[in-house]
This record gives C-alpha cells, sequence and structure tokens, in this order.
C-alpha cells in the first residue's frame, strides 16, 4: 500500500484495507507514507526497492495525483496498481471507499479487469537525464499572460512556430485531466495516440493534434524573452532557455492498472463528467 496524500481519511482507510487483505489470508507490506500503520499491524514499513521487487499489487490510497505518483514510482517498474479514490473526479481511481470490502476480495480472488497504459518519456537534448509521465508533458510560461515561442517537429517534419502561453503533450490517460480542462479531446485508453493541445495559442486557426504514439516529437524554444517551463505530470519542473530542445516520445516502460470486473470508460465519463445529467 502507498499514499501521497495527507487526507485524514487515508489512514483509516489504510487499516481497513489491510484488515480485510491480513483476514484474507493476504501478506500486506506497506511503504514510509503510511509508517503510521506500524503502532497497529506491529510491522516496520517497507522500502520502495523491497516493493518494487516483492509486491504483486501496489494499492494506491488518494486522488488522482497520488495514483501519478504511484505510478511512476512502483508502476513503471513492473508492479500492477489499483486505486482507491478519495478524490473528486479520480479515472485512475476506480474504488470508492464504501466499496473497499467487496471489491478487494473480488481482485485478490482474480475477478479484475488488466488495463495497459503508456507513460511518455521527455528528455531536454544535451542534459542526461530523461523524465517520465504518465498523463502530459507540459511547457507553459510559468507566469499569468506570457506567450512563450517555440518551433514544432513530429518525426522530423517541421510542423509549425508557435506563440502561445505554452503546449500540452498527453497520452491517452492524460486526455481526461489537463489537456480535457484545457478543450482538448478525450482519447479512449486503448487507443495508441499522442495528443498535443496548444494552451492559449496567439493564432485562432490552431487545433489540436493526434498522431501515433511511435511519434518522435520535438520542440525547439525560439524565442528570446522565453522563460518557459517543462513539467511532468504536474511533478518534476525544469528551466527552459532559448535554442532548448525537448524530445518527447512513448517511455519505454509501461503501467498496468487494476480495476473491478466491469469496469467501464465510458461510465466512468458519465459518472465523472456528468455526462447525460439533465440541464
Amino acid at each position: 500500500m502507498s499514499t501521497s496524500s495527507d487526507d485524514k481519511r487515508v489512514f483509516p482507510i489504510a487499516k481497513q484495507v489491510h484488515e480485510i487483505l491480513t483476514n484474507a489470508g493476504v501478506k500486506v507490506s506497506y511503504d514510509k507514507n503510511l509508517s503510521k500503520l506500524e503502532s497497529i499491524t506491529k510491522t516496520k514499513y517497507k522500502s520502495s526497492n523491497y516493493l518494487i521487487k516483492n509486491a504483486d499489487l501496489l494499492i494506491a490510497i488518494g486522488g488522482d495525483g497520488t495514483m501519478l505518483n504511484c505510478s511512476r514510482r512502483y508502476g513503471s517498474k513492473g508492479v500492477p496498481v489499483l486505486g482507491i479514490n478519495l478524490g473528486k473526479v479520480g479515472f485512475l481511481t476506480d474504488i470508492a471507499p464504501k466499496e473497499i470490502t467487496t471489491r478487494l476480495l473480488e481482485v485478490i480472488k482474480g475477478d479484475f479487469i488488466r488495463d495497459k497504459r503508456f507513460f511518455l518519456e521527455a528528455l531536454v537534448l544535451d542534459q542526461e537525464e530523461a523524465f517520465t509521465a504518465l498523463n502530459e508533458v507540459v511547457i507553459h510560461s510559468g507566469a499569468i499572460a506570457q506567450l512563450i515561442e517555440f518551433d514544432l517537429y513530429i518525426d522530423e517534419s517541421f510542423v509549425y512556430r508557435q506563440k502561445a502561453d505554452g503546449l500540452i503533450v498527453n497520452s491517452p490517460s492524460g486526455s481526461t485531466a489537463y489537456s480535457l480542462s484545457g478543450g482538448g479531446p478525450i482519447v479512449h485508453p486503448n487507443l495508441d495516440a499522442i495528443t498535443l493541445l496548444p494552451m492559449f495559442p496567439h493564432r485562432l486557426n490552431t487545433s489540436p493534434l493526434v498522431v501515433s504514439d511511435q511519434s518522435i516529437i520535438r520542440i525547439q524554444m525560439t524565442g528570446k524573452k522565453n522563460k518557459a517551463v517543462l513539467s511532468m505530470d504536474s511533478h518534476n519542473s525544469i528551466k527552459l532557455k532559448k535554442g532548448d530542445v525537448i524530445k518527447i516520445s512513448k517511455g519505454k516502460s509501461s503501467l498496468t492498472l487494476i480495476h473491478p470486473k466491469g469496469h467501464d470508460f465510458f461510465e466512468a465519463c458519465r459518472n465523472k463528467l456528468g455526462w447525460s445529467s439533465s440541464v
């Protein structure tokens, strides 16, 4: 089990999850973020490396922020992830607190759905470290009402030079996150596609682009006064300068999400986005 949330509801739910699984004969471990459980379980929390090597399933308790964190830390290393939703929307987290007992018992009996998702990888050329994102890679100005300028290339073909508040490059997982609030398309998670959405572009005829997940996206910062920032899932922040080139592509690792049986993407959209609700 893991969390990255300070929500007061996390501890009692983690305690409940531990009791349910232990009573069902499942060995349960937890990471440092749930160290409060030590007084109850009489066992010490485990390191991330231990969980990566030994866990068959990682249960993330919180909202989508927690799921993103756990997905990068554990899911990208091959550990399947199941989410208990304490957030308001939670497209990545499925189980509501009131359903915990029923749904967990179903899952440990093998009654679940596997859902494969891919990560995005972002690299600033001439820098050594590559960064991983599940939802989106964003280049933005880092300031209110300030445009940045960049050239966009896809598979070495020049697409356009753009002035905008920024650019969102997202996987299907991220199409219901930041991109959605910016007017981007909802992309079914089964599709192998990447979406590019300019943020408040200077040209009114600029539309979102949907390209293959095999595409190599290259962005070159061109503006003289660029003070842009590169971020991954709103997590890492890297300052960019004129001349910097950012390469974005499908990551080498993938995520296995575990959903309770009966999970349906369109039902999630209806429930979480208010589709079909009366005006």
